[in-house]
């Protein structure tokens, strides 16, 4: 029983911990462009330049996260829920 109360407590724990990333900061970075807001690639001679922009994060270099999208997701169910006209 002690094994089975830690993982609950150890799972609770990593739950409130990734709610409260989402809350204090619910943009992370693009995990394609790795946050520069486009791919990069070589020309001819091996130099690196500029490619296109991400599609991921329209350039921008965040994407929002998961946690947060869910949230967003279900505040606005339950807004046009109990909106009354």
């Amino acid at each position: 029983m002690p094994l089975t109360l830690l993982a609950i407590t150890l799972l609770l724990g990593v739950t409130l911990c990734y709610m409260a990333v989402c809350a204090a900061s619910p943009f992370g970075t693009c995990r394609k462009c790795s946050g520069w807001g486009f791919a990069m690639k070589t020309d001819r001679k091996g130099r690196m330049k500029r490619g296109k922009d991400c599609r991921r994060c329209k350039a921008t270099g965040k994407r929002i996260r998961v946690g947060r999208w869910l949230y967003n997701r279900f505040a606005r169910i339950y807004r046009a829920g109990t909106n009354t006209p």
